[in-house]
């Protein structure tokens, strides 16, 4: 396999259609390199329009969607970033490439290991990676500016809505099969935040989420 023509196909026959045209974005996707953090069962499939498996029934997210998540949430230089979910690494990767600090939170010790042999491995030092339920986020680093939740939830924990800095924004799938929906939060004031739908899609749900809150918009 050529590497390189299946990375480029991969940007201009998958990530592009999805409205991903920020150059920034794009030329991250060509930078930090995907196979590097897909298990050696997979690595034929770096580049493939589907979710990879992992360990304890978790996986890698499209291509597409690790994309568009990167562009809408929009990450500066200077901003502090939550990851629920580390999976193999690659998100907290391309997150920390764009935004000053990232905290990874992984429930599964193998998959916890996995990120931080990845990590490290490519570079990557700006990244701490912990072990737990992110589900209520990880309050010890909060507030946050950005918070992205790599896989569904039923409902949004009010918990993570509020270790987000005002002017923060919130980026997570919300829903059940087959009526899944990505939103992007942006916390307003003390008490306040927009959402916006960005799209519809169907990811898996993050491991062990408990009974959802009430809290509605």
């Amino acid at each position: 396999m050529n590497i390189e023509q299946a990375r480029f196909n991969m940007i201009e026959q998958q990530i592009r259609p999805w409205d991903v045209l920020d150059p920034d974005v794009l030329e991250l996707l060509l930078v930090v390199k995907r196979e590097n953090y897909v298990p050696a069962a997979y690595k034929n499939l770096a580049f493939v329009d589907s979710e990879i498996p992992l360990p304890g029934g978790e996986c890698m997210l499209t291509p597409k969607l690790e994309a568009r998540i990167l562009q809408d949430v929009g990450l500066k230089k200077h901003e502090n970033v939550l990851e629920i979910g580390s999976g193999t690494g690659y998100m907290a990767a391309l997150l920390a490439h764009k935004g000053r600090h990232v905290t990874t939170v992984e429930i599964s010790p193998e998959l916890k290991a996995l990120a931080e042999k990845n990590l490290a491995d490519n570079g990557v030092s700006n990244v701490s990676v912990q072990l737990g339920n992110g589900i209520d986020g990880w309050a010890k680093d909060a507030p946050y500016d950005v918070i992205v939740v790599s896989g569904s939830l039923p409902e949004l924990p009010q918990k993570l809505l509020q270790q987000l800095k005002v002017g923060g924004r919130l980026i997570v799938t919300i829903g059940a099969k087959p009526a899944m929906k990505t939103q992007l939060l942006t916390r307003t004031g003390e008490a306040g935040y927009d959402s916006k739908t960005l799209f519809e899609t169907d990811v898996r749900p993050l491991q062990q989420v408990a009974k959802p809150s009430q809290f509605t918009f």
